[in-house]
Order: structure tokens, then C-alpha cells, then sequence
């Protein structure tokens, strides 16, 4: 894809000396330094010049001239002539260069000077070739950046993704659909607010740096601040700052924002992932849960539709969504049935027989959701609520009252993963005290993902909490739903990558 065939042998620190000397030599006989151009008059793109004049036949050429620029793709020389392929940031057109009509000066400029990567500015004529291909009969141009290294030599396929994720500016270039991933991942978020301020929801911003890491069950990340001489952490979730907010009479908020948990990578986990929450006051579960089909249906239809091929399989995301509980679940997909079940210890003996790793002190609820996790998400393809959360699992979740052993809390699965997570929040703050304790007797006997105790938190359910429905959505989660992306790296601009060596 380089201009010389000698350059297909050379490595790229070699093309990148021999740029570099180039640029030098540019700038001592030429006069011209391309990084001191601050600007282009391009008042048209490519998609504009393709589809204003596609209606030319071969052979013809426009009356009416265009001034467009991009970046120098492919570079295809004969003799007094040449061709380029320009891209810009959602197209790709042909250039035609010719000695005759640009002049002998600027011919020889650009065939001495001018590389693959490089950015043009071009002022020409559309015409459409005889072999029909739409192009830009070139008259002026002007080299507006230079591209000391060369583009990656299979640019239009570029796969390795150790290369795609750790310089993810090289993967951009080469591969246009990536682009169009990104912009999709933008018309999601747009979706999403567009729906919650809909809904009179007002978006606001909470600490990223927190004395305390709460709102989920999650190992931190901890940093130290030299001026208060404390340990910081970076949040885990956003939750319980927002419903502070509902406390002090904001009645409906969200945040679309950065968490960070210090756990495992892999292709549905990242340490920092963006993650939208909700919260409305005098709302339940079920209005969340009508909320997130309107969240979900929205954000597909801004990027193509409810029936969307996710890996090969069809995914339906048209309301009403399937609703089960967790019982039900479990009980069909792995025999385990709590309403049989009379102790803890012969739930942990179902277990085992199941092959779960047991401590010897799980309660029978907390096996159910063990099995669910083991035996059942994976199966759930279709978007599916499970209802019915074990209160000792959802310590933030207002219980049930026909049973207060379970919750009013709900989460959505899609393809065998969690996409969101929502209940009917806890407000009682003589219950949410008596919970916080129980999770830091966990915490004390090892569990380092178990919940912080929050007494700020305390005495703001004190002042008093309205009856709020909170909800929470894995915004890259989603979009590799809705983008057919294998990995959540795919959705992320720069994931997080252990350090090259």
C-alpha cells in the first residue's frame, strides 16, 4: 500500500527514518513546513461531492467546482498521472491527478513529497471516469500534515487486535467500521437522555474520588490524597451519592459516567466502564422496569432496529420483555427447588452435588443465587427480567412484602449477561443499618467485594427517602449488543491494557 515497492521490504522505524529525513529535506528545499498550516477551507465532505454528483455519467464532469481535504489512503502513479484514494471521516473518493491540468511545479511537488497518511486539502471538479468511478479531477492542492509513519499495510483490514486496542488511533484508520461502532455507541447515549429529560429526568454529576466505595459489591481501586492524608476511592458506582440527591427534593436524576472496579479483564469486564443510573422518586421497581424497555426499544431504533444478529444468533428487543424470578429460573434449569429446600444445610448439599465450591456457611438463598449465576445467566439469550432477589444478596433493595426474605429488585439479561440491575429502593434506615452490618461482618471474614458501611448514607435515609425506584445500565454492555461486538474492548476507545513490555 506504500508508494514504493522498495518500502513493502522496509520495517516501520526504517520508513519512519526515512519520512523524518524527508520532512527535513522538504522544509531546507522547499521552504515548506505542512505543520505550520492551520487550517483548510473545506466547505464540502466527500459524502456531499458522492452524493450531489452521482449523477454523472462516464466521461462527464462537473460544471461547478468543490474544496474538500482528508487523508491520503493509496497512492497509484502513471507516469504524468495518478490516482489516490482520499478518505475522510465517513468516506472514501478517488483523486485524479493529472501533470496537464494541476502544471509541471505542482505535479513534481506532489509526486517528490507526498506519502500514503498524508493530509491534502484539494480544490477540484468531480467528473466520473470512463470506467465509472466517481472521482475528483485535482487543479490545486496543498499538503496540510505529513504522516511520518506509514499506514498499516493491509490498511483496509487491520486485525491484529493487540495493535487495534493498545493504538487505537491506527485501528480508526484502518478499519472505517470501527468509526461507525463509536458513532453508534454516541447515538445509544443520545437515545438515553433523550428518553430520561422526556421524562423530566435532570442529569447531574457525582465524586469520582469517595472516602468510601459504596453502591455495589465490588473491589475498589484506592488512592492516597496528600493534602487531607486520607485514602481516597475511585467509585464504584454512583448510586448512593444519587439518591442522597433524591433526599435532598431533587425528584427525578441520572448520571451517565465513569466507574471503577479492580477486578478481572475479559471480554465483558473492564476495570473502568461507563455505566447510566436512574433514580425517581415515588416510583417502584415495576416503573423502572417499563422505564428500561423504553430505554432499551430506543436505543435500538437509533441504530437500526429492534430485531438486531448479535454473533450469529437473532435478538429480539421488543416489549413487553420475558419476567421471571430467580425461583423459577433455578428451579427450571437445575432442579433446585427453594420451596423444597428446609435448611441451609441441605441447599449447600444440593450444591456441592451440583459441584459449587462451598464455603459452609452459605444460606439457601444465597446458594439459589449461586446456582442461578452457575446454571442459568448464560441461558437467558433473550431479554429476560429476573425478578425476586434474595434480600441477603441486595443489600440497597427494598424488601418484598408478602416475603421479606426477597426483594423488589430486577435485573435484565441479554445473551447470557447482566444489563441492568434495578429495584425499589431501601429507605428504611433502621433496616439499611442492621444491612450495612451485616455486609461488613462479611468484609471482617474476608469478603473484600462486600458493601461499606456508609453512616453518612445512614443519616441521609434519616432525614428521609421517598418511596424511589433506582436503575442501573452497562452502557458498553449495551452497545456491543446493538453493534454485534464480541469483546467490550470493542465499544471502549482505549481499554485498559497491561503495559507493553
Amino acid at each position: 500500500m506504500l508508494e514504493k515497492k522498495d518500502d513493502l521490504l522496509m520495517s516501520e522505524d526504517e520508513i519512519l527514518k526515512q519520512r523524518t529525513d524527508k520532512l527535513r529535506r522538504l522544509r531546507e528545499e522547499e521552504g515548506y513546513d505542512p505543520f505550520k498550516v492551520e487550517k483548510w477551507d473545506r466547505r464540502h465532505t466527500l459524502g456531499y461531492v458522492k452524493e450531489k454528483y452521482d449523477y454523472l455519467q462516464p466521461d462527464e464532469v462537473a460544471e461547478e467546482g468543490i474544496s474538500t481535504a482528508g487523508r491520503i489512503m493509496t497512492i497509484r502513479r502513471h507516469g504524468k498521472a495518478a490516482f489516490l484514494d482520499l478518505a475522510d471521516e465517513y468516506d472514501t473518493i478517488q483523486l485524479c491527478f493529472q501533470q496537464n491540468v494541476v502544471g509541471e511545479e505542482q505535479y513534481t511537488f506532489f509526486k517528490k513529497w507526498v506519502d500514503t497518511g498524508d493530509f491534502l486539502g484539494v480544490v477540484g471538479v468531480p467528473i466520473r471516469t470512463r470506467r465509472g468511478e466517481l472521482s475528483i479531477l485535482v487543479k490545486e492542492f496543498k499538503l496540510l500534515s505529513k504522516a511520518l509513519r506509514p499506514l498499516p499495510e493491509k490498511w483496509h483490514g487491520l486485525k491484529d487486535t493487540e495493535i487495534r486496542y493498545r493504538h487505537r488511533y491506527v485501528d480508526l484508520i484502518a478499519n472505517p467500521e470501527v468509526r461507525e461502532t463509536f458513532r453508534k455507541r454516541a447515538k445509544i447515549i443520545n437515545a438515553i437522555r433523550s428518553v430520561l429529560e422526556k421524562h423530566g429526568t435532570i442529569e447531574v454529576e457525582t465524586p469520582i474520588l469517595s472516602p468510601i466505595a459504596g453502591g455495589a459489591n465490588a473491589r475498589p481501586f484506592i488512592t492516597y490524597h496528600n493534602a487531607l492524608g486520607i485514602n481516597l476511592y475511585l467509585r464504584i458506582a454512583t448510586e448512593l451519592y444519587l439518591k442522597r440527591l433524591i433526599v435532598g427534593m431533587f425528584g427525578r436524576v441520572y448520571e451517565i459516567g465513569k466507574n471503577f472496579r479492580n477486578e478481572g479483564i475479559d471480554t465483558m469486564h473492564n476495570p473502568e466502564f461507563t455505566a447510566m443510573e436512574v433514580y425517581w422518586a415515588y416510583a417502584d421497581y415495576e416503573d423502572i422496569m417499563n422505564l428500561t424497555e423504553e430505554l432499551i426499544v430506543a436505543a435500538a431504533d437509533a441504530v437500526g432496529g429492534r430485531r438486531i444478529n448479535y454473533q450469529g444468533t437473532e435478538l429480539i428487543l421488543e416489549p413487553p420483555f420475558r419476567r421471571a424470578t430467580m425461583k423459577e429460573l433455578v428451579k427450571e434449569y437445575c432442579g433446585y427447588d427453594l420451596d423444597e429446600i428446609k435448611s441451609d444445610e441441605e441447599a449447600r448439599a444440593f450444591a456441592k452435588k451440583k459441584g459449587l465450591e462451598i464455603k459452609g456457611t452459605e444460606s439457601r438463598f444465597v446458594i439459589l443465587a449461586e446456582l442461578f449465576e452457575t446454571f442459568v445467566e448464560d441461558k437467558l439469550i433473550q431479554p429476560t427480567f429476573v425478578i425476586g432477589h434474595p434480600t441477603e444478596i441486595s443489600p440497597l433493595a427494598k424488601r418484598n412484602p408478602d416475603n421479606p426474605d426477597f426483594t423488589n429488585r430486577f435485573e435484565l439479561y441479554i445473551y447470557g449477561n447482566e444489563v441492568a440491575n434495578a429495584f425499589s429502593e431501601l429507605n428504611d434506615p433502621l433496616d439499611q443499618r442492621e444491612r450495612f452490618l451485616d455486609q461488613a461482618k462479611k468484609k471482617e471474614e474476608g469478603d473484600e467485594e462486600a458493601h461499606a458501611f456508609d453512616e453518612d448514607y445512614i443519616m441521609a435515609l434519616e432525614y428521609g427517602l421517598p418511596p424511589t425506584g433506582g436503575l442501573g445500565v452497562g452502557i458498553d454492555r449495551l452497545t456491543m449488543f446493538l453493534t454485534d461486538s464480541k469483546s467490550i474492548r470493542d465499544v471502549i476507545l482505549f481499554p485498559t491494557m497491561r503495559p507493553k513490555q
